[in-house]
């Protein structure tokens, strides 16, 4: 579970594209997490070969062994919101919020005191998702109203338990659209 919280720490810290976008705007917070899926993916490649001061170490302790590339749909999920939702900073960083806090806490809590599953998924739990819900609203509360916060934060809670695909990405677009029908139709 240690190498999973540290897996869950990192995954969160992607809260500083949220910062970018906020200060730079969304193409250069896209162009700055292009670079970084980039950088990363050379030093995997170098990592196979001959291990690298700091960042094996840390690979080795957080890595999910059938994730190989996990962190790529990380970063296409928040290329494409930012992108997508480009016309509303707030909605794109609330969208990027609910995944990267709600996703964390779900894996966390759901894994530590998830007893019971979820209906038609034997992976999730009630907690998990809960636990998604609750920190994922809140989070998104920095940046929209409780209306769109609360529907964004469930849509979102729902695709990370239900999603076919990886996660990573239907999250925060799905989030960002049911934050952007809320404030469209109710604001």
């Amino acid at each position: 579970m240690k190498g999973e919280n540290l897996r869950q720490l990192i995954h969160a810290s992607g809260v500083f594209i949220v910062f970018l976008n906020f200060f730079l705007g969304p193409i250069i917070a896209i162009i700055i997490c292009v670079a970084i899926v980039l950088l990363v993916e050379a030093i995997f490649r170098i990592d196979k070969h001959r291990k690298i001061f700091l960042f094996s170490a840390i690979l080795s302790k957080c890595k999910r062994k059938s994730d190989e590339r996990g962190f790529i749909y990380f970063f296409v999920g928040i290329i494409l919101t930012l992108y997508l939702f480009k016309f509303n900073i707030a909605i794109a960083n609330a969208a990027i919020i609910i995944f990267l806090f709600g996703d964390s806490a779900s894996t966390i809590f759901g894994k530590k005191f998830g007893k019971t599953h979820l209906p038609f998924n034997k992976r999730k739990t009630i907690v998990g998702t809960s636990a998604f819900f609750i920190v994922a609203t809140i989070g998104a509360l920095t940046q929209v109203p409780l209306l769109p916060a609360f529907f964004g934060a469930l849509c979102g809670a729902i695709t990370e338990a239900y999603s076919p695909i990886d996660d990573n990405i239907p999250i925060p677009i799905i989030a960002g659209i049911a934050m952007s029908l809320v404030i469209y139709f109710i604001y």
